[in-house]
């Protein structure tokens, strides 16, 4: 365990930021899920709306470093 100040406010800032990034990892699987469903039982409208979210929150994530960019 941590013992000085500085330590003890990185071991925060990360347990806040990995909640926060496994949010947004889990949230992009989910779309994913949804976009290649809607693909594959052929419904193009559904699978363009689908995509565009999936794509919007890859976006995000990748601007705030969760995932590679």
């Amino acid at each position: 365990m941590a013992h000085t100040k500085s330590a003890l406010k990185r071991a925060r800032q990360t347990k806040k930021r990995t909640l926060r990034n496994r949010i947004s990892k889990s949230e992009i699987r989910t779309l994913l899920k949804k976009t290649m469903k809607a693909i594959e039982a052929g419904d193009g409208a559904k699978a363009r709306s689908e995509f565009r979210l999936a794509s919007r929150s890859l976006d995000k994530a990748a601007r705030h470093r969760a995932i590679h960019p």
